[in-house]
Formats: C-alpha cells, sequence, structure tokens
C-alpha cells in the first residue's frame, strides 16, 4: 500500500494528542468491576458531526456488551484531524464513508461502483492503517436546493447549478477542497469555477446550514442524504435533493478504520456483524431523534440501537 503522511506540525500533533486525552474518559482502565477488561481496551474518536458520534457510541456500546473497555474521545475535528489522530495512535478506530475515504489518500474513478471504491481503498490507503468491512447503511453528500429555487431555475441535477449567474453554497469550511466540491463541480459536469463560492458552516450540514439556505444567503447547500434537514426552531425544511447522474460523490457505505494491530482479538469482528444490520433508514431515523424535538442523546440513541438488534 502507499504511505500518505498527514502534513502537520510538531507541536500541532502534541496539542491534538493532549486535547484527545481530554475528551476521552480520564482512565480508560476504570471500569466499576475496578479493572482493565481481560479483552483490551478501545479508543473510539468521532468526527465533528452528530451522525459520527452516533456510530462512535453504537461500536461503543456493542464493544461494552462483548466485555471489551471502550472509551469515545468526540467531536475531534474533520477528516485531516481525526485520521491524523488515528496514525499518531491517539485513538484506535473512527467511523469513516468509503468513498470519501478513498478520495481522501487517491484518486476514485468517475462513476464508481461500491466494488471501485474498495479497490481504491486497498490500493492508496496508508501502510498501518486498515478497513472492517463496508455497512449497507451509505450517508452521501448531497446538494440541496430549496424548493423554490429548483422551480425557479428548472433545477434537478447538479449540472443544472449552471444554470445560476453565481453558486454560493453553504457547506463545512474543508468542503471547498474536497473533490465533491467546487472542483468537483467544474472537472466532472463543467460548470465555470469562477462562480462558485463555499459559505463555510461547522455544524455539518445542521440547522445553521439549512436556514443559511432557506434564507437565501446561500443558493445551495452540502446536507448529507441522511440528515432530517431541520430549521433551528426545529421544523423541516423544503428542501429538494440535486440528482448525480456522473457519480461527482461516489457510494458512501460506513466504514470503521483503524490502526492496524491496535484493536484486541476479536473486537474488528463485534463492529462488523453490527454494521452489517446498519442501514441508511437506521442512520435517517436516529439522526432525528438526535437534533428533532426527542434531542436524544447520542449515547442514548447507540443504547436503544444495540438493543433492539
Amino acid at each position: 500500500m502507499k504511505a500518505t503522511t498527514i502534513p502537520a506540525s510538531a507541536a500541532a500533533a502534541t496539542l491534538l494528542a493532549l486535547t484527545i486525552t481530554a475528551c476521552g474518559s480520564s482512565d480508560p482502565f476504570d471500569r466499576e468491576s475496578g479493572g482493565e477488561s481481560e479483552k483490551g481496551t478501545v479508543v473510539i474518536g468521532t468526527a465533528n458531526f452528530p451522525e459520527s458520534e452516533i456510530i462512535g457510541q453504537i461500536w461503543a456500546q456493542a464493544l461494552r456488551d462483548a466485555g471489551y473497555d471502550v472509551s469515545v474521545s468526540s467531536g475531534i475535528g474533520s477528516r485531516e484531524v481525526y485520521l491524523s489522530a488515528l496514525q499518531e495512535g491517539s485513538v484506535t478506530l473512527v467511523p469513516e464513508y468509503s468513498g470519501n475515504l478513498a478520495q481522501f489518500y487517491g484518486d476514485v474513478a468517475e462513476g464508481a461502483d461500491e466494488a471501485a471504491v474498495s479497490d481504491a481503498l486497498r490500493a492508496n490507503l496508508p501502510e498501518g492503517l486498515q478497513t472492517g468491512d463496508f455497512s449497507p447503511a451509505q450517508s452521501k453528500d448531497a446538494y440541496r436546493v430549496t424548493r423554490g429555487v429548483a422551480q425557479q431555475y428548472g433545477l434537478e441535477s447538479i449540472a443544472d447549478l449552471a444554470k445560476l449567474d453565481t453558486i454560493t453554497i453553504a457547506a463545512p469550511p474543508e468542503f471547498a477542497e474536497r473533490p465533491a466540491g467546487p472542483k468537483g463541480l467544474a472537472s466532472v459536469y463543467g460548470i465555470n469555477a469562477a462562480k462558485v463560492t463555499v459559505t463555510p458552516i461547522s455544524d455539518g450540514g445542521g440547522p445553521l446550514t439549512v436556514r443559511t439556505l432557506v434564507d437565501g444567503a446561500a443558493n445551495a447547500a452540502n446536507i448529507f442524504t441522511t440528515s432530517p434537514a431541520l430549521l433551528p426552531d426545529g421544523s423541516t425544511a423544503d428542501l429538494v435533493i440535486l440528482d448525480d447522474p456522473k457519480n461527482l460523490i461516489p457510494p458512501q457505505n460506513v466504514v470503521p478504520v483503524l490502526k492496524a494491530g491496535s484493536l484486541p482479538d476479536g473486537a474488528l469482528d463485534v463492529i462488523n456483524k453490527v454494521d452489517a444490520s446498519l442501514t441508511t433508514d437506521d442512520l435517517v431515523a436516529m439522526n432525528l431523534r438526535n437534533v428533532g424535538s426527542e434531542r436524544a442523546e447520542p449515547t442514548t440513541i447507540a443504547k436503544d440501537y444495540v438493543a433492539s438488534l
């Protein structure tokens, strides 16, 4: 496999390690039983959006039920940050999405299917990292517009964004450099990159992003297909997901990525078994519990889901 190094200064790496240690439990061996589990300890890291936290907590609950010690370092940051944490060993594994992970480490062919994404990961994943099994559940980036804008300009697919005089995308800051962002609009759909800008909002396509779109401060938004697209008052925005006929956005199966050899024996089997039961509809329902009127915590959602298996 081709080795890839994520740029980071020594000082930043030290700060990252200290931050992650603070986020997790103060002593991963401190269990009610009074000692370290014979099966070993796992530190799960999650990205800075709720769905990642929910998936991480699901894995944590399943592993605890199987007798492992687990701590969760929540909201570490963007892909660049949590994969750096994984490579330097502050966390054991993180939830990922197959297509985005493959694109982060190398090229993914236009129109790639699940098998092609898997091949790309095998070819480009850095030495020392490995993945578990792909889950049937997918959470894909998507371009959404308001129904009013879609009707006004006749927008049905991503290609139709070219009909707009300017394209302002409400999205996480890193989306500006992602393959599915402005660069992808230009290379895959031939949209003039000069008229595309990104309005950075760090809520992972949540209510602030939705509000920005509905208020007209942006005319497109990057919001996951599993997001309920709620406004800050809890109401559902009337948004349209634009079709992606050229597969600018590849398959995005949930997948664990881990530091090779870091998991205790049998732990990856537990995670793979849980992921095999997880569906896209499950993610939609769990996200709604978290950001909707119930405001359920990720730990509660995770316990309920694992108990239902």
